[in-house]
């Protein structure tokens, strides 16, 4: 493991270094002047590789045993590190490391270096904080032009401007150098003062920061502007280097300190400025501007100026300076510079502040800020409102009642609504009489009930000019979630929409709250199924947005009966009339589970199934589908028959599993956008498992361009919220959704009592011997290899090893598929075959999972002897009719107790109640494919309470896997990694780390 540094140099450089802890340790050598080599730095050409500069050797003061230098904190609890013998004093002693030394412009250029297998220093950290400081300052304007003397003459340079809180954030930055940042050795064992270090080094980053910002940019000088004063914004944006005569350079720079030092003042007591408002509402109210002295390290000392002149207040003050009186007029003449209006204050004997109108609050409010960054302290009035946004709020008014969803009604995106625009101030929708006023003042500060805001007046103006252009009128309920969706930038309207609102259904639908406001449904005579309540207010939700037009996607947890929802739907549209059919598009494996489930629930629905080599087309699968109700097909077969399915007539096309066409450029996912229907539905439990732009595929399914296209909302949602957590993105995202999309888990306090307990157990299984030499054997060979591969090949053989490390924790004949002697050598089948006894001697029954189809293969005849009874397998080469057979047999009362299942073919989609046991045999990366295995057992339907039990190798691969499983569950539920893929990304040492077999995996 490498571990880089930093450090600044004596000639003000930034020079990297790195230590490795795998090094052997070298014989120090010496140097001329007698410093040695540090023994862990990495060699000088190997650093080359890593990061940019000049090669070059610096001698630094570290702390060092007398034996050689101490591990740095980054290295100090690295297993593998090499280090020196802990014995005797720690020193500061010198050592000699190879660097890579750059400018600080270089470096604020480049910043951090990211290499995957180096550990970056504290030192290496605080730099970058140093450069975002820097950048910050730039982009503030909190920066300062300077004329100073360099070897090449004089030169133009930009400097931070620090006062103030920025004065207070660069002194905790200098009080946080980190030692080893200033351990460049001076004279002897002498380092760098911190602020020897710190200054030089941002004073750098921001002249080379300021200069790349305005690469390109002429600063245009006024037309009575000197020749000096053209030649240094000249240098400012260029070659730094200022061509003018010694005495204009002279007269420029004591200019330029004068400016400086207005800005920059840092006493230990600074003025401060209290704006009271005007307690009545006349027509001419009076503004008291206050003056005082504040203490800057104890801001609760605050000294009205009337005080400080009568000299009992000063003596307050005697403790920071001397004469209080005069560094109050010292005060005002820096803030009068500032803020003119001061002026008058300098010429009274004794001055304790000045009353102004509304128009004078305003010139001293647009100039807090700089104040404020002048040093200066700015108390405003309490409740002030800085610079109100005008906004538009938008009210619509639909049919229908709110807080009641009709049964009846029959409107869609399409629908018109009339609608009303108003203005709005921060939060607050404006009455006319407001508006009136708000247009007859002459300032921007007026008073609305009862607060002083600040108004933007040219949004005010241009809003009102949207309101006399198109006050009323009407727009389509599709325009309204449009703009109810679309961030203020891309409304294309003056200023932005704050609020839209609305009547009757489509204020709920607006809200998120239809659910809670849906009549109950009442299911049709012939549907023989018991809905729960929370069932019921599906269907409901189901058939409003059915009956308005828009798509829906129940994303309800694995297990609370979606199918049962649709079938529903189903039979409450059929009652109503005569319909086109709907087309059901499923996994394969589920195409049965629906056929059964029509049968049972739905009996009155006609179901044609498309699917198989004997499938129909042309005139005779038109004629079985005007015939039928509901069209069952899969993924594969819709796909591939896309065309023909799209020239028929569909009410309403469904996507169970519809986290199918989460990539949205697969033909697949463009195939099922291309069919048509009146209504669209997307059935999953997991709508979001890795990325956000899933998402977007299956609502671009149910509502297509609600959510805009793919690469909007990548800019909009998708790079904000996964790379930045930017919650508000979230939220506007959230909100554009909800009305769209129904989950319920199955923690909540409306459905947890309908489910029975779920208890999951970590169970640790240790290997046998064989198993223990293998594995070694596996790593090994791997790590010899692993050094030399790269790219593709390098990926190879990390994913083929990961995947033999798994096969042995099963079994050795998984591993090595020779067909051998299966008892008595794996200490996972040992614990499987405990846990079936038990089961078995209590009358229950038990899924079995693996991702394996081969160690099932294994399993299936070794079980069913050593128990005596059939086992059953499903697998991915599992025909469909055969599915159907073992999931009916299994289901039955007198079906195989033991049910060994591929996690791929069947994870998803199954109900398999009669088992109150499931078992994962392996792990899988992701947890949400573990947590719907899991809940082909506990869903709806299940009586017993449910144990789940995962097995896993102590000390093994396996093991770490189940860390990470966990750790996912803790992340956002929004998004869900899943895949190996990451792990080819991993250093050598980080894979070693991963896959080293430790000493608690064997058995006794």
């Amino acid at each position: 493991m490498l571990a880089l540094h930093c450090l600044v140099t004596v000639a003000g450089e930034v020079a990297l270094w790195a230590e490795d802890s795998a090094l052997p340790a070298r014989r120090p050598g010496r140097a001329a002047k007698g410093v040695a080599e540090h023994p862990f730095a990495v060699p000088a050409r190997a650093l080359s590789s890593l990061v940019v500069g000049v090669s070059d050797e610096v001698p630094v003061l570290l702390p060092s045993y007398p034996s050689g230098p101490c591990a740095s904190p980054e290295l100090v609890l690295d297993p593998l590190a090499k280090r020196v013998t802990p014995r005797g004093e720690v020193r500061l002693h010198p050592w000699r490391v190879p660097v890579s030394r750059m400018s600080p412009a270089v470096f604020a250029r480049h910043g951090v270096p990211r290499l995957g297998d180096v550990r970056t220093g504290t030192s290496v950290r605080f730099m970058a904080t140093v450069v975002a400081f820097a950048e910050d300052l730039v982009g503030r304007g909190r920066v300062l032009p300077t004329v100073v003397a360099e070897e090449d003459g004089l030169v133009a340079r930009w400097r931070p401007a620090l006062s103030g809180t920025d004065s207070a954030r660069y002194a905790r930055l200098r009080d946080a150098v980190p030692p080893v940042l200033r351990a460049a050795q001076v004279d002897g064992l002498t380092g760098r003062r911190a602020e020897d270090v710190l200054r030089p080094v941002l004073d750098a980053f921001v002249d080379s920061v300021a200069r790349s910002r305005l690469a390109g940019t002429r600063l245009g000088p006024s037309g009575t502007s000197t020749s000096a004063s053209r030649a240094l914004l000249a240098a400012l944006t260029g070659d730094p280097l200022l061509d003018v005569p010694p005495e204009q350079a002279a007269r420029l720079a004591d200019s330029l300190r004068v400016w400086r030092s207005a800005v920059e003042f840092d006493g230990p007591v600074r003025a401060c400025f209290r704006l009271r408002a005007p307690e009545d509402d006349s027509a001419t109210p009076d503004w008291t501007l206050e003056l005082l002295l504040r203490a800057v390290d104890d801001p609760s000392v605050l000294v009205p100026a009337a005080r400080v002149w009568q000299g009992d207040g000063g003596a307050i003050l005697r403790r920071w300076v001397t004469r209080p009186d005069e560094l109050l007029l010292a005060e005002l003449g820096r803030a009068a510079r500032l803020f003119p209006d001061l002026d008058g204050c300098l010429r009274e004997h004794a001055p304790a502040g000045l009353s102004l109108d509304t128009e004078g609050a305003y010139r001293f409010l647009t100039s807090a800020a700089a104040l404020d960054q002048a040093g200066f302290g700015v108390l405003l009035p309490s409740g002030w409102s800085v610079s109100s946004g005008v906004g538009l709020r938008l009210t619509t008014t639909s049919r229908g009642t709110a807080g009641t969803v009709s049964r009846n009604s029959v409107l869609g995106k399409n629908e018109l609504v009339d609608y009303r625009w108003d203005l709005a101030l921060g939060d607050q929708t404006l009455t006319e009489q407001e508006l009136t006023d708000l247009a007859a003042a002459k300032v921007p500060l007026v008073r609305i009930r009862g607060r002083w805001v600040q108004v933007d007046q040219r949004g005010l103006a241009e809003g009102l000019a949207f309101l006399e252009r198109t006050r009323t009128g009407q727009m389509t309920v599709g325009e309204v979630l449009d703009l109810a969706g679309m961030p203020p930038e891309e409304e294309g309207l003056p200023v932005p929409v704050v609020g839209v609102s609305g009547s009757g259904w489509l204020a709920d639908l607006l809200s998120g709250a239809v659910e809670a406001h849906l009549e109950p449904v009442e299911t049709p005579e012939g549907f023989t199924a018991e809905l729960r309540p929370y069932q019921r207010r599906g269907v409901a939700w189901l058939a409003f947005l059915d009956r308005v037009g828009l798509g829906a996607c129940l994303a309800d947890d694995m297990g609370l009966g979606k199918t049962v929802q649709l079938l529903a739907l189903e039979a409450m549209t059929r009652a109503k009339g005569k319909r086109p059919p709907t087309l059901l598009v499923c996994p394969m494996s589920l195409v049965g589970n629906w056929q059964r489930e029509t049968e049972r629930f739905a009996p009155g629905l006609r179901v044609h199934i498309h699917h198989g080599a004997d499938r129909l087309f042309g005139i005779d699968l038109a004629d079985a589908v005007g015939e039928a109700d509901l069209v069952l097909t899969t993924y594969a077969i819709a796909s591939r028959d896309a065309p023909l399915l799209a020239t028929l007539p569909w009410d309403r096309i469904v996507l169970d599993e519809a986290q199918n066409i989460k990539n949205s450029a697969s033909r697949q996912s463009q195939a099922m956008r291309s069919l048509p229907a009146r209504h669209r539905v997307a059935l999953t439990g997991t709508p979001v498992e890795n990325r956000l732009a899933e998402l977007w595929s299956v609502m671009d399914f149910t509502n297509p361009g609600l959510l805009g296209p793919l690469s909007r909302f990548r800019a909009r949602f998708a790079v904000p919220v996964e790379r930045h957590g930017d919650e508000e993105a979230a939220a506007r995202l959230r909100r554009i959704t909800a009305p769209f999309v129904l989950r319920r888990v199955k923690t909540d306090p409306a459905i947890v009592d309908d489910l029975p307990d779920k208890l999951e157990m970590r169970q640790l299984c240790t290997l046998t011997t064989e198993q223990a030499s293998l594995y070694r054997a596996v790593v090994d060979d791997m790590l010899a290899k692993v050094d030399e591969a790269d790219g593709v090949q390098r990926k190879g053989l990390v994913l083929a090893t990961m995947t033999k490390l798994k096969q042995v924790c099963n079994h050795p004949a998984h591993f090595l598929g020779d067909g051998s002697r299966v008892a008595g050598r794996s200490g996972k089948l040992a614990r499987l075959e405990e846990t079936l006894e038990q089961v078995l001697a209590e009358g229950e029954r038990a899924l079995c999972f693996t991702q394996f189809t081969e160690f099932g293969a294994m399993l299936v005849p070794y079980l069913a002897a050593r128990f005596d009874t059939e086992v059953l397998f499903l697998h991915g080469g599992t025909s469909r009719a055969q599915r159907d057979a073992m999931v009916r047999r299994f289901q039955s009362g007198s079906g195989p107790s033991i049910f060994l299942l591929s996690l791929k073919a069947g994870g998803t989609g199954l109900t398999l109640t009669e088992a109150n046991h499931v078992i994962h045999l392996d792990r899988w990366w992701n947890p949400a494919v573990e947590d719907q295995a899991t809940d082909r057992a506990f869903r709806i339907g299940q009586r017993k309470d449910v144990q789940v039990r995962k097995f896993v190798c102590l000390g093994t691969l396996e093991e770490k896997i189940d860390t990470m499983i966990e750790a996912k569950r803790a992340l956002s539920k929004l998004v869900v990694g899943t895949g190996e893929s990451w792990l080819t990304e991993l250093s050598t040492n980080e894979l070693r780390e991963l896959v080293t077999l430790s000493s608690e995996a064997v058995g006794a």
